[in-house]
């Protein structure tokens, strides 16, 4: 899976499921999502990754999943899973009658970390630029984020993840353990390839990025391509 095959179906805004497909292809560690398309096949896939579970709206025109009610977490139970799949739906083209809706996306719930924010975006000045921070709700409340043009070397990768303000979370804050900055590091330096090696994605927002002492999981994922008039976020440099 790539961008350019992506592109050539006219796609130009990926669902989560494709873009964390073509993440996991570039060897960035993501939280595995599967498709449902029915309320049956969403019990059974629920059943077959492993309760609790995460279930989201899939639709190429609705990038902001809670806006719209499209996000149940922590389901225990078939049923509860069965339930929160017609709710998502209902909400969903009540929200954005006109949006096209391929189904729901079953994953299971990550493990909670540190909450960080890996970012692409294409500048018209700089052209491709990686970006860090803090993630969850604090990367719009605090903009406590590093930029950087592709394409970055380990050095730069490493430069990113220290100068935020919020580092000293990273390095463990009051006891908490220290997550493993190698891995985040790997994730910039792939961010970039990907910058690289598929000139037709214009933006990608991997948001929350749990981080733990033993690696990095992408929660969410985001990719808008070339053509498209969406914007995951207005990045301030």
């Amino acid at each position: 899976m790539d961008a350019e095959t992506v592109a050539a179906d006219g796609q130009n805004v990926l669902t989560e499921v494709t873009a964390k497909q073509l993440l996991a292809a570039q060897g960035i560690p993501v939280v595995l999502t599967h498709l449902a398309t029915s309320r049956a096949e969403a019990m059974r896939l629920a059943k077959a990754v492993g309760f609790p579970v995460a279930l989201k709206i899939v639709s190429p025109d609705i990038l902001h999943k809670s806006d719209v009610g499209g996000v149940r977490l922590h389901l225990a139970t078939a049923t509860q899973v069965g339930r929160a799949y017609g709710e998502i739906l209902a909400s969903a083209r009540a929200h954005a009658p006109q949006a096209v809706i391929q189904g729901v996306s079953v994953q299971a719930m990550a493990r909670p970390g540190v909450e960080v924010v890996v970012g692409l975006t294409r500048d018209r000045t700089f052209g491709p630029v990686v970006m860090f921070g803090l993630g969850g709700i604090f990367v719009e409340l605090l903009s406590d984020v590093a930029f950087r043009v592709v394409p970055l070397q380990p050095r730069d990768a490493r430069a990113m993840i220290r100068e935020i303000r919020g580092f000293p979370i990273l390095q463990g804050y009051r006891g908490t353990a220290p997550v493993h900055l190698g891995v985040l590091e790997e994730m910039l330096l792939k961010l970039s390839h990907v910058a690289e090696q598929c000139p037709d994605i214009r933006e990608i927002d991997l948001n929350p990025v749990y981080a733990y002492p033993d690696g990095a999981l992408a929660v969410d994922a985001r990719i808008l391509l070339r053509g498209s008039e969406a914007s995951i976020h207005p990045p301030q440099m």
